[in-house]
């Protein structure tokens, strides 16, 4: 069963016009290409909120990496932005990234945890499915991306990262401003945990998401928060457990914070492990186990 967890705001209503710096490309019924850098674009469907899609080239090949949802001949768009032969990879199986498109390519690499989703949601592809491994590193020529096991939205959900340009692209393992978690907290709060490390060590500055908006990338910081939210949550949960209620104690007010924490995990700004001004740019957790753990069972006495 999928758990929907509110991580943070994003405007995903069709059609709304929204803040791109990139330059268009490719406009067409299906899908809006845009240009990231010299050899790099991003494509955003029409059906699924934005769902997002992207060229990655190197000398001698290319990748592909998602399909969206529905987009007619979309292996003839991409041969329109690109010359390089196309490998087709998948951040994750879900139809609004690998949907119907993903007929137009004979094979697509997808991490073999979400076979558990092919059935469902990939069942009509008549090409060949192949596995990508964890840390390998794909050469496409002069440029080299490198496979990382991101799960949490999915079992199999997968980044990509280019270590020379600093960025990667992650699907919707982190969001893209709402997460559907369908396996659990702690694995993404791992995945989490893993992947803050590494952008802190290899100077990756952004993760372009799997519904791109324009500004809605994934910062270190981004990670970094939800991973402590996950983890503030699971604390709760396992403090909860143990509490006897005693709703005649209850009072009758309410405040934002509290009505907040009715649909994700908050800390309050006042709460000890912080440092910096409350509210303030410069307030910022600096004690994840006061500030969360201890916060979540002082209430619970």
């Amino acid at each position: 069963m999928a758990l929907l967890c509110l991580v943070g705001t994003v405007a995903m209503a069709q059609g709304q016009r929204m803040p791109y710096q990139e330059k268009v490309v490719y406009e067409g019924e299906d899908v809006t290409f845009r240009q990231i850098d010299a050899h790099t674009w991003e494509g955003n469907g029409k059906m699924m909120a934005n769902e997002t899609l992207y060229i990655v080239e190197g000398e001698e090949r290319a990748l592909l990496i998602d399909a969206g949802t529905n987009i007619k001949d979309l292996d003839k768009i991409v041969a329109g932005i690109t010359s390089k032969p196309i490998t087709l990879v998948a951040t994750h199986v879900h139809p609004d990234h690998t949907g119907a498109s993903v007929n137009y390519f004979k094979e697509i690499y997808i991490n073999a945890a979400d076979m558990v989703n092919v059935k469902e949601m990939m069942g009509d592809y008549k090409g060949e499915i192949k596995y990508l491994t964890d840390g390998e590193v794909i050469d496409l020529g002069g440029r080299q991306i490198e496979v990382i096991f991101t799960p949490g939205h999915t079992p199999g959900s997968t980044t990509f990262i280019d270590r020379e340009a600093h960025y990667g692209f992650s699907g919707d393992a982190f969001g893209s401003g709402n997460l559907l978690l369908t396996t659990n907290f702690t694995t993404l709060a791992l995945t989490c945990q893993r992947m803050s490390e590494y952008m802190q060590k290899y100077g990756i500055e952004k993760l372009y998401p799997g519904h791109y908006m324009g500004v809605n990338v994934e910062t270190v910081k981004r990670v970094q928060d939800m991973g402590m939210m996950l983890v503030a949550r699971e604390a709760m949960e396992s403090v909860l457990e143990q509490v006897e209620w005693a709703p005649e104690r209850w009072g009758k007010g309410s405040t934002d914070m509290g009505d907040l924490s009715c649909v994700m995990p908050v800390v309050h700004p006042y709460a000890a492990g912080a440092a910096g001004k409350p509210h303030g740019s410069n307030y910022q957790i600096v004690d994840p186990m006061a500030a969360c753990v201890g916060s979540a069972k002082l209430p619970l006495g």
